[in-house]
């Protein structure tokens, strides 16, 4: 299973979930979900934002687990 790292990733730049979703521009119903790995698709648009605001590249941004 493909698992977004975000949360992860926020942690070790010392930075909060808060602090992430006034970024995004989305619901918080919606940023939640994607955060929790409750989603079934993620727009490019929100891969691209992630990778920008986290200082990463979508390959930081996934992790791969059994």
């Amino acid at each position: 299973m493909i698992r977004l790292n975000a949360l992860a990733l926020l942690e070790k730049q010392g930075k909060t979930k808060y602090w992430l979703f006034k970024q995004m521009n989305m619901s918080y119903q919606n940023f939640n979900r994607m955060l929790n790995n409750q989603t079934r698709s993620i727009r490019y648009e929100n891969i691209e934002i992630l990778c920008q605001l986290l200082e990463c590249e979508p390959n930081e941004l996934f992790v791969l687990e059994p």
